[in-house]
């Protein structure tokens, strides 16, 4: 690769496609980071040999793509910070934030700065996130791409043809991870209650999170019919997925997924929106 790139914001999530890019063949020379905490900036320095800094606008200016890996909250007063040096060189702007809308992030960088949103997941830190991506209409192939090779460098990417979809997406695979977690957690407790050694439980509990996600990826990705071959008739699977069932699991997941969703437009509202009048 052969761009310079600048994340504004050091923590997990930038780290993480930083680490990918430089895995990618991006030379960390070409990386800055505008990062507040004097730790992190130590710690991305000193492993990875990105240049660092305090100051925003320093790390962006001359940048090719500007990463904004900063919280919701901060985004406004961070964006309007930096519109000078993003007025100047135009770079692309990419915003990993949940919630935040383009538009918005369109009038605090100020006039022809093309932005793309994006939603990574939490296992990019492992190289297997899963990410969206919307560029909205007007925007270039080269954008496109350039934004598809940032987030692509720590796992698998999809583009969505509304923003909207982003809090459906945000609800799915940016949240999913702690669903998932929150199953096997459950699963290690019920079976620790049912006599079994917890360590024994929790062993067995993250290796099947682990071993299911994997025969997932590395097969068709049909998850009926996965599901149906571990289910035999009149067997133990069967009466577990009978109980699921019989509690409204279907009905439980759909709630819990629609009120995430339902938070990623609170948020455009509350730091979005409002922030931007």
């Amino acid at each position: 690769m052969n761009i310079t790139a600048a994340f504004i914001g050091g923590g997990n999530m930038g780290g993480a496609l930083i680490r990918g890019l430089i895995a990618r063949g991006l030379a960390p020379q070409n990386i800055s980071v505008g990062e507040a905490v004097q730790p992190r900036r130590i710690q991305l320095a000193d492993e990875l040999g990105v240049l660092v800094t305090a100051d925003n606008s320093e790390a962006a200016t001359g940048a090719d793509v500007v990463v904004l890996a900063v919280k919701p909250q901060d985004m406004a007063g961070t964006v309007q910070g930096l519109a000078g040096v993003l007025a100047a060189r135009k770079p692309l702007v990419l915003s990993i934030a949940a919630g935040i809308r383009v538009a918005d992030i369109e009038a605090w960088c100020g006039p022809d700065v093309p932005v793309v949103r994006a939603m990574p997941n939490r296992p990019a830190l492992n190289g297997a996130g899963a990410s969206a991506l919307y560029a909205p209409a007007g925007s270039s192939a080269a954008h496109r791409e350039l934004a598809q090779s940032i987030l692509g460098a720590a796992g698998t990417t999809v583009w969505v043809g509304e923003e909207s979809l982003l809090d459906v997406v945000t609800a799915l695979s940016g949240s999913g991870p702690a669903y998932f977690f929150l199953l096997a957690e459950l699963m290690t407790e019920a079976a620790v209650r049912l006599g079994l050694e917890r360590d024994s439980a929790h062993e067995l509990a993250i290796q099947t999170l682990y071993g299911s996600g994997k025969m997932a990826r590395e097969c068709d990705g049909d998850l009926a019919r996965l599901r149906a071959e571990v289910t035999s008739k009149g067997g133990t699977t069967e009466a577990a997925v009978r109980a699921f069932d019989a509690a409204n699991l279907r009905g439980i997941v759909a709630a819990a997924l629609a009120a995430a969703t339902d938070r990623g437009r609170d948020l455009a509202r509350a730091f979005g929106e409002q922030a931007g009048k």
